[in-house]
């Protein structure tokens, strides 16, 4: 967590410090590391994953060859969560010094336990992730779009062997791994900078006349040969008694990429034109649709409350008609008021959480070069908003006319993390069954079950308790004794119906980012154009809010005073179309074939849509409840 806590103090630097100019930063804790010729380079190993099965493992379950100790790097929080398990490995090579079939050792006799699990893998297109000065590794391809054009593309991570096309039931694996490093030099410092980290993987069988270990000559790859390795050589089998050597290809080139521009390799690993004008489309549609549905609502609210003002002025009484003929019920409080209350100080609690975390994103400090810092920050301000969830709730328990206000901030500190965590919880059991280095530790969950007790509840309560001092809003109409009958309603104005409508066009404002967010999750690619993803969300803000007030509107014209649950289920129910889209994504986009696999992913986006839910439905609450008291307070009522 060192690094979020350095990106904190440093937010507030830039804060503190506004007229100060500045021509460049590096993200904290992914400063730049110099490097004189022959300093000694070493190649990490992460976990290896997978986009069939979704299910990661260390790189040590397999028999690879491993190092005379094996040293864990430190992770983070949101590293452990995300299944990372960084360790040294037998790649090691010097600054600027190019090496040719370079043996790091052998597997003997591969036994049959070994090589079903290799084949299990291989057959699941595992791939390895490697890391070096924090960079991921990247095998290059050849894209040839339908113009016949071609261009360079990287993939992360290699695979760990592959199937023949020719031979059923037999398996090659990649045992020779030929190594591009590119640098930028400081001509004057005579020092270098990484900026590129390449593999090319090869499937070898590999031949010698004596071992010696890493000294040994092998037949197969002569280190005076300037030919390169190829995959035309016979391939190595995976197979039961196997001797199988592992040995690389290691090559240094000068580069005028800069150190900062380095991860632009990654970042570009998807089509960026279809993201970028997809992204425009959508959000000048939405930002359309606003305009008007803002423009109608201005302009019938102006009339309304103009004609009932006029009303009062006129001699002669005049029968109420609309939405003034329930002044007296609008703001009776609603059945289950207190879990309302509780699930709009979650929601609080929620949007602030994405918000700061957002502000963050846009910032730099939450880019991929930090790994596991989105998930950190998150969890971080998720615990450090308590306060302003148990604030809110209270407030609005208050003005409801609650009185158990410590079992109100009980609810709100333990309701939504409660039904989270029990889901967490159940997927975590079933990765730690598949034997997953997805599968959180016990230490990690006791830190995380820590933070939840140890800190935020103690915060929800310390705002709960400020909450309920404050006196309560009062109402700008008063409300009657008796309830008032509600007329028989249209059918387009029936609960279900309006609750479904409402949620359509809050998800329309998210749908396309939603795609690209679903393939950064469960394709392993990178994230980060976080400005849209900021532009978005401002938008969803501004939806949920109108398709909220408008329907509000039209149910009040109609009689219906129950308004309270119904603003807070109609932007809420956009996460119900975004579990259906998620549905679809698995159907339609993914190719997952194990049981375990699907479930795992149904599990995280109940939980994803569960917040959006939360999210959304606060959103559309409070501003249905500034608009009510809006309209009423602008007409005169005896």
């Amino acid at each position: 967590m060192a690094p979020l806590m350095r990106a904190l103090l440093f937010s507030c630097l830039l804060l503190l410090l506004p007229s100060c100019p500045v021509t460049a930063f590096y993200l904290p804790g992914v400063a730049p590391r110099d490097f004189a010729p022959g300093d000694q380079l070493l190649v990490k190993v992460n976990k290896i994953t997978s986009i069939k099965t979704q299910l990661p493992y260390e790189y040590y379950s397999l028999e690879f060859c491993k190092p005379d100790t094996i040293i864990n790097s430190a992770e983070n929080l949101g590293e452990v969560l995300r299944g990372d398990r960084i360790e040294n490995s037998v790649y090691m090579f010097k600054m600027k010094e190019s090496k040719k079939c370079k043996v790091v050792g052998r597997i003997e006799k591969l036994s049959e336990k070994s090589a079903k699990v290799f084949k299990s893998r291989i057959k699941d297109e595992y791939h390895v992730n490697m890391i070096l000065d924090n960079l991921p590794v990247a095998v290059p391809k050849t894209i040839r779009n339908e113009n016949g054009d071609t261009f360079s593309m990287f993939d992360r991570g290699f695979l760990i062997g592959g199937k023949a096309s020719d031979n059923e039931g037999k398996f090659f694996i990649n045992n020779h791994l030929s190594f591009v490093i590119k640098y930028h030099e400081d001509a004057q410092l005579s020092t270098s900078r990484i900026v590129g980290f390449e593999v090319t993987p090869h499937s070898i069988k590999h031949g010698y006349e004596t071992w010696e270990k890493e000294k040994t000559k092998l037949t197969t790859c002569n280190p005076m040969d300037k030919q390169p390795v190829t995959d035309h050589q016979n391939r190595q089998e995976v197979a039961a008694n196997e001797e199988i050597v592992f040995s690389y290809d290691v090559k240094f080139e000068a580069s005028k990429v800069k150190w900062a521009s380095r991860w632009d390799t990654y970042l570009l690993m998807s089509d960026n034109q279809i993201h970028w004008f997809s992204i425009i489309n959508s959000l000048m549609i939405v930002l359309f649709l606003s305009g008007m549905v803002a423009m109608i609502m201005m302009r019938t609210l102006h009339r309304d409350i103009s004609k009932y003002n006029q009303l009062e002025t006129q001699e002669e009484a005049q029968e109420e008609t609309g939405w003034k003929l329930v002044h007296g019920d609008v703001f009776r409080p609603p059945s289950q008021a207190g879990l309302l209350c509780v699930y709009v100080g979650t929601g609080v609690q929620f949007f602030g959480m994405t918000l700061v975390t957002m502000i963050f994103a846009l910032f730099g400090f939450l880019s991929p070069a930090n790994r596991g810092g989105l998930m950190t920050a998150m969890l971080m301000l998720w615990v450090f908003m308590g306060s302003f969830a148990g604030y809110s709730s209270a407030r609005l328990y208050k003005m409801f006319k609650g009185t158990d206000w410590k079992m109100n901030t009980l609810k709100t500190a333990f309701m939504f993390p409660g039904i989270i965590f029990i889901v967490f919880f159940i997927l975590n059991a079933i990765i730690w069954g598949e034997k997953s280095s997805g599968a959180v530790p016990f230490g990690t969950m006791s830190a995380l079950v820590l933070l939840w007790f140890g800190i935020s509840v103690p915060l929800v309560f310390v705002g709960s308790y400020f909450g309920f001092k404050q006196p309560a809003a009062e109402d700008p109409v008063r409300t009657n004794k008796i309830p008032r009958q509600i007329p028989e309603q249209a059918w387009y104005m029936r609960p279900v119906f309006s609750i479904l409508i409402g949620g359509i066009l809050p998800f329309g404002a998210v749908f396309i980012e939603l795609f690209f967010i679903l393939t950064s999750i469960w394709l392993h690619q990178f994230y980060y154009i976080f400005g849209f993803l900021f532009i978005v969300f401002l938008i969803l803000m501004v939806t949920c809010a109108e398709i909220t007030i408008v329907l509000c509107y039209f149910q009040l014209c109609s009689e219906d005073y129950h308004w309270w649950w119904r603003a807070y289920l109609t932007a809420g129910s956009s996460a119900f179309y975004l579990f259906l889209y998620a549905a679809f994504y698995f159907f339609t986009k993914l190719d997952i074939t194990k049981v375990a696999s699907g479930v795992l992913y149904f599990g995280y986006m109940v939980i994803i849509s569960y917040s959006f839910f939360v999210l959304t439905g606060t959103i559309g609450f409070y501003a249905c409840y500034w608009f009510v008291r809006t309209i009423y307070a602008s007409v005169k009522i005896d």
